[in-house]
């Protein structure tokens, strides 16, 4: 909900003759882009990537980071952030992103090759430049939206002359086909058009098991639950606390998660601790001593 107010309140600020913002959306737009910046800034610490990521960050637009937001919003993680600023070639299953992602006065059209089987008249490529995405294009697909980010922005098919970095678009294409990846603003991405990086893929297709099946596997799910039964302190008290009894263990297989719930925004990313130890609380936990579970259930021990 926070991404949709943020984006409107870009929206609403790129409008033509529009009255200024309300400060209320101008904190939650700004509140979207120190997000997207710590997000750029963790990727940061352990990625790989060209000079001046980080310093770029700090002149994050608002539009740049409604379309980083966005694509977080659709399932992308923190280590998947790296591909997507290196050039990886995304596909989001939302159709709706295309018109999103037109910012007035910031936005413009532009041609380019990728998706070739779309009508181009009517939804023509878009682009957009940026101090972290150098130059976002963006389009429609079949069933959603694609974008990626560019190292060199191009003016093919414009009306403007040939430029200085249209030849060093051409290198780009030169490297692309020498490396097979693609050239993004802070690096090189094997996550290439006919090799995308995929979010929110609609895989989640329900299907009903036949009865014998259902009885097999709910019998095994039954014998893995008894014998993984080792979060109690002894043998004696897992038989005295059961687990719950679940009368349908199979049907539990097919449930999915509510929301977006799953890995979460760092997935399989390396997540440490820059704070050093609280001494106070250090000295907290030495003082206070309770004796262990396993001692005040033995015969004799404490009352």
């Amino acid at each position: 909900m926070e991404r949709k107010h943020a984006l409107a309140a870009v929206t609403h600020l790129r409008r033509p003759g529009g009255a200024a913002s309300d400060p209320a959306t101008d904190r939650r737009a700004e509140r979207v882009r120190t997000r997207v910046r710590l997000m750029i800034e963790i990727t940061a610490r352990s990625g790989a990537y060209r000079k001046g990521l980080v310093a770029a960050t700090r002149r994050l637009s608002p539009e740049e980071a409604a379309i980083l937001s966005d694509l977080e919003g659709h399932g992308l993680q923190v280590p998947q952030l790296h591909d997507v600023l290196c050039g990886g070639h995304v596909l989001v299953d939302a159709p709706e992103l295309y018109d999103k992602w037109r910012f007035v006065g910031v936005s413009h059209e532009r041609l380019s090759s990728h998706h070739r089987d779309i009508d181009k008249t009517r939804y023509p490529d878009i682009g957009m430049r940026g101090d972290v995405v150098r130059e976002k294009l963006h389009g429609r697909t079949a069933q959603g939206t694609w974008v990626q980010l560019e190292k060199t922005p191009a003016a093919f098919g414009g009306k403007k002359m040939p430029s200085v970095d249209d030849l060093r678009h051409l290198m780009d294409y030169v490297v692309y086909r020498i490396t097979r990846s693609n050239v993004g603003p802070w690096g090189l991405s094997r996550m290439t058009e006919r090799r995308p990086l995929y979010l929110s893929p609609f895989l989640a297709v329900p299907t009903s098991l036949t009865p014998p099946v259902a009885r097999v596997l709910t019998q095994a799910l039954r014998r893995v639950e008894e014998a993984d039964d080792v979060t109690a302190v002894s043998a004696d008290l897992a038989a005295r606390f059961p687990p719950p009894d679940r009368q349908d263990l199979a049907g539990e297989l097919g449930q999915s998660l509510s929301g977006r719930a799953g890995r979460g925004l760092f997935g399989n990313s390396e997540v440490w601790v820059t704070e050093t130890p609280s001494r106070s609380a250090a000295e907290v936990l030495r003082e206070s001593h309770v004796p262990p579970v396993v001692e005040l259930l033995q015969p004799g021990g404490p009352s």
